[in-house]
């Protein structure tokens, strides 16, 4: 891809997270969570034809946007990495995660974990998180990392490169029954 790509890429990436914080806002020190096939981005089959590139692009992007609300990133990783994160080691910290050994390269892991790991000051793998929001580019599956009651997002911008996105913000459970009352 060439700069002007990567630069509309880093925009798209921009304009979802924004809208969808806009929407539904995040409490500073929540975690965020991102799915990302590089390989749907640049027109590809997921999985198959990996963009370093791309993948460095959605993670600067991601970041920038975040680190502004003060909203922790997880970056998710392939399924050959059994869809671990890549978190910052003080967001870990934070919520009591443990870390595993395992550093995602372009061919397990993915692009976009990688530049997650060369990209963060202090990274860290975990295996699982419960995430506040999150969005997912290329259908990576990222559910597996949301808290339980996921709301469904319809972002206006539809694509991410040619990767189709969605989008979740979570929610508490509604838990009682007719004497419950809600705010």
């Amino acid at each position: 891809m060439d700069t002007m790509e990567l630069d509309e890429i880093k925009k798209q990436v921009t304009s979802v997270i924004t809208e969808l914080l806009d929407a539904h806002p995040q409490k500073e020190g929540s975690i965020f969570v991102i799915g990302c096939s590089s390989s749907e981005i640049c027109g590809g089959t997921i999985g198959k034809n990996s963009s370093e590139e791309t993948g460095k692009a959605v993670f600067e992007a991601a970041r920038a946007v975040l680190a502004e609300r003060k909203i922790f990133l997880a970056c998710q990783c392939c399924e050959h990495l059994n869809r671990a994160l890549i978190i910052e080691e003080n967001c870990a910290l934070k919520y009591n995660l443990e870390p595993v050994c395992v550093v995602p390269w372009l061919h397990g892991g993915g692009s976009f974990a990688t530049a997650a790991w060369k990209g963060f000051n202090h990274p860290v793998a975990v295996e699982h998180i419960k995430a506040s929001a999150g969005i997912d580019i290329g259908s990576t599956l990222i559910g597996m990392h949301l808290k339980d009651v996921a709301v469904p997002v319809h972002p206006q911008q539809k694509f991410i490169g040619n990767a189709y996105v969605t989008a979740a913000y979570c929610r508490p459970k509604l838990i009682g029954g007719e004497r419950a009352r809600y705010e």
